[in-house]
C-alpha cells in the first residue's frame, strides 16, 4: 500500500491521520481508531490496486464516522461511486 494512494484519497477529506500501520492480520483488511490511527494487513500489497483503493477509502471514512451508517457510506460514496461493486469483490478475495 503506497501512501501515496493515502494522501490522495485524503485530499478530499483532509481528516488529521496520526499513524499508519502495516500489521500481520488475519480477520480484516484494516482498521481506524478515533485517535486518527490507521491500520492495514500487508495482505492489501496482492490485492488488485482498485480493492486496495477500496480499503483505503473504506479506513479514512470511518475518521469520520465510526460506524457504518448512511453518513459514513456517503463518505465512502465521495470518492469512489461503485463502492458497492467493489465491496462485493473484495468478499471473492481469502483474507
Amino acid at each position: 500500500m503506497a501512501h501515496s494512494r493515502l494522501a490522495h484519497f485524503n485530499a478530499a477529506y483532509g481528516f488529521q491521520i496520526k499513524r499508519v500501520a502495516i500489521r500481520n492480520t488475519r480477520s480484516r483488511w484494516g482498521s481506524a481508531s478515533q485517535k486518527g490511527n490507521l491500520n492495514f494487513t500487508y495482505r492489501i500489497l496482492y490485492l488488485p490496486p482498485h480493492l486496495s483503493d477500496y480499503i483505503i477509502v473504506h479506513e479514512l471514512a470511518h475518521l469520520g464516522a465510526f460506524n457504518h451508517s448512511k453518513e459514513f457510506w456517503a463518505l465512502v460514496e465521495r470518492a469512489l461511486p461503485d463502492w458497492k461493486r467493489l465491496r462485493k469483490e473484495l468478499n471473492t478475495f481469502a483474507l
